[in-house]
């Protein structure tokens, strides 16, 4: 992975970032395995989704580089279920023609920074894509668990893809 080379800065994602989220999402929908979801999202879902970030403890950031959004990460709501209201689920994407300049490594770890400030947060999970050796390095290095395998839990382009779970407690 290459350093970064350019000024960047990462904030919290507003309103008008929903079309380059879209962009950035919908390509890995269509070409990757990042994401099960299979068709595109609507801007009326990334409204839904958006609203239920930035609140209680489920940060939605992005990062910009040269007037662009580049890439954005989120915590989310884990489940439903009130007993799980301490742990969040971490996603990361970034844009295809940026990857491999540490953009992700910086989103993951002012997220985790964020939620270790945070006494409402306990425990970050993430589900990685089996073979998707870029995230489970990601997350290594900043010190998550792996804690399972759910084989051939999705399907997509033709084939059945596992899931691999990670954790790392933040409080």
């Amino acid at each position: 992975m290459n350093s970064i080379n350019s000024t960047y800065k990462i904030r919290r994602a507003e309103r008008n970032d929903l079309c380059a989220i879209s962009d950035i999402y919908n390509y890995e929908v269509a070409n990757g395995t990042a994401t099960f979801d299979i068709h595109p999202s609507t801007m009326p879902e990334l409204e839904t989704w958006f609203a239920a970030h930035n609140v209680d403890n489920h940060p939605l950031i992005v990062i910009e580089t040269e007037g662009q959004v580049a890439g954005y990460a989120s915590l989310s709501k884990y489940r439903d279920k009130e007993a799980y209201a301490g742990t969040v689920e971490l996603s990361v994407y970034v844009g295809y023609e940026f990857r491999g300049r540490g953009y992700a490594k910086a989103l993951v770890s002012e997220l985790i920074g964020m939620a270790k400030r945070d006494p409402a947060t306990h425990v970050i999970v993430s589900v990685i894509t089996g073979g998707n050796d870029a995230s489970v390095s990601l997350h290594r290095h900043f010190g998550f668990t792996f804690c399972g395998t759910i084989h051939e839990a999705g399907f997509k382009f033709g084939r059945y893809l596992s899931i691999d779970n990670y954790e790392l407690i933040v409080g």
